[in-house]
């Protein structure tokens, strides 16, 4: 019942019931990723849309996924032997505003206490 709801009044929690019906009448399942966000297009190829595992992030698309969903490439990543280069970092999705973000040192929201002031520095004063 919970998931039912989420679904009719919630369009961040995977898919709505417009995307739902959609999908079913047009859409032809393309491949899924290893997150489990499941990726299709129409019969003709021109549309392409993803259905998210979880909260709607577009941050949550790998790379080779991204290529294919933006027509960079015709070939999905399932279609073909996709490996990643040696040189490439694993997939990490977009963590501004949760805990494990990026804090600089001396930023507000760290725990630690920001270094006091040296003698490089000189306060204004009118």
């Amino acid at each position: 019942m919970n998931k039912l709801l989420l679904t009719i009044f919630t369009w961040w929690n995977g898919s709505t019931v417009g995307t739902n019906f959609y999908t079913r009448r047009f859409g032809k399942k393309v491949g899924e990723d290893e997150r489990g966000n499941v990726y299709y297009q129409t019969a003709d190829g021109k549309r392409r849309w993803v259905i998210y595992n979880g909260p709607a992030e577009a941050s949550a698309i790998p790379a080779g996924w991204h290529g294919w969903m933006h027509h960079r490439t015709d070939v999905a990543p399932s279609q073909q032997d996709y490996k990643a280069k040696a040189w490439e970092k694993p997939h990490i999705e977009n963590l501004t505003g949760t805990p494990k973000a990026y804090r600089p040192k001396g930023s507000l929201l760290k725990q630690t206490k920001r270094p006091r002031v040296t003698g490089d520095y000189d306060a204004w004063q009118p």
